[in-house]
């Protein structure tokens, strides 16, 4: 199978990277660092093209589809994303709509275009990465929270349409809590609580895709926060998550 990855120069999408890698699946990897992509299409054996993009401009994302469109993809992962921290009002604009235009509007546009491409092939698989801050609004990380959210609504609906029109596309979202990836070093947070393995989360989430699991939550810890959560008011998730980012502080 033929497999895009952004956000492919660290984290989580390089462990799938890796992992996908055993299995000898021909890897598109996208990231704006051009160095590492080439360290990583060195040391992977198996077929590797790298693409150097930044996919918080829109052509760049356009220009990316015209050069996969063509590459007629078996999976799409819709890895690349970043956040920030802090008060709404005191977080910087700019960085806000840079993070907007990564975790969602690349992420939309690539989605849209390649189910329709696999709709058309009644073939294929999406993962979007998403987060466990899909699941409740976020005070101090708030439009990070909000984009994820997006990711996680837009991904189950695409995946309900699939299965209503009967076609063999299967989307998948995933929803860790914290990872040991550089993530918090670019948002300026620590994690609270110890963090999930990369390489664990990777396959964990492209083993449970490939059963045509549709939500992906890794870890026995928010897996039960996600069910707890459907019996406590939003008022008191606000509460906690709020204490939770509190603590996040380095």
């Amino acid at each position: 199978m033929k497999v895009l990855i952004t956000g492919a120069s660290s984290g989580i999408g390089l462990a799938m990277a890796k992992y996908l890698a055993l299995s000898k699946h021909e890897l598109i990897l996208v990231s704006r660092n051009k160095e590492r992509l080439e360290e990583i299409q060195e040391k992977l054996n198996t077929k590797v093209t790298i693409i150097v993009a930044d996919l918080s401009q829109e052509q760049k994302v356009k220009e990316l589809y015209a050069f996969i469109k063509k590459e007629n993809i078996d999976i799409l992962i819709n890895n690349a994303g970043f956040g920030n921290f802090g008060y709404f009002t005191d977080t910087d604009l700019s960085n806000d709509l840079e993070m907007i235009e990564t975790n969602i509007k690349a992420v939309h546009i690539l989605t849209k275009l390649v189910a329709r491409d696999m709709e058309a092939k009644d073939s294929g698989y999406i993962l979007n990465v998403a987060s466990s801050a899909a699941f409740q609004a976020g005070p101090l990380m708030s439009t990070y929270y909000a984009t994820k959210s997006y990711v996680y609504r837009l991904s189950e609906a695409l995946n309900y349409e699939f299965k209503k029109k009967k076609k063999n596309v299967h989307v998948s979202v995933l929803c860790p809590g914290p990872v040991d990836t550089n993530f918090n070093n670019v948002a300026g947070v620590q994690f609270g609580v110890k963090p999930l393995t990369s390489n664990y989360v990777a396959k964990y989430a492209i083993d449970k895709m490939f059963k045509n699991k549709m939500l992906i939550i890794p870890g026995f810890k928010m897996k039960c926060a996600k069910f707890f959560g459907r019996f406590v008011s939003d008022k008191f998730l606000l509460r906690c998550t709020y204490n939770i980012q509190k603590k996040k502080v380095k």
